[in-house]
């Protein structure tokens, strides 16, 4: 295994927008520059936010971090919307379980 495959992480749009925003706008290359865009459009909630929510989704709810960090990019806004991300799972999710995430999405969304 090489170095670059045990450097790999998975990240959140604003995760992402955080690390791009350290380089320095003036130091990005014209593909970091679209990235940026695109996050800077596309990001729902502050790095911080994104990373506290991905540890609750996480912890309190079973989720996997890839099942999170998409749930986090995306933000459903109701449980049909949130169930389109976890229908090819290979578990059931309780439909109170569903929605207290989407409460919990909600809570952080009026935040930004």
């Amino acid at each position: 295994m090489s170095e670059k495959d045990t450097m790999k992480k998975i990240l959140t749009l604003p995760q992402a927008k955080k690390l791009l925003e350290s380089i320095g706008e003036e130091n990005l290359d014209q593909f970091q520059r679209r990235t940026f865009d695109y996050v800077s459009k596309f990001s729902k909630v502050d790095a911080e936010t994104a990373e506290k929510l991905a540890e609750t989704l996480v912890t309190e709810f079973g989720l996997e971090e890839e099942e999170a960090v998409q749930i986090i990019n995306c933000a459903p806004k109701s449980v049909e919307e949130l169930r389109v991300f976890l229908a090819g799972g290979r578990k059931i999710i309780e439909a109170s379980k569903l929605e207290a995430i989407v409460n919990v999405l909600n809570e952080h969304r009026k935040l930004k």
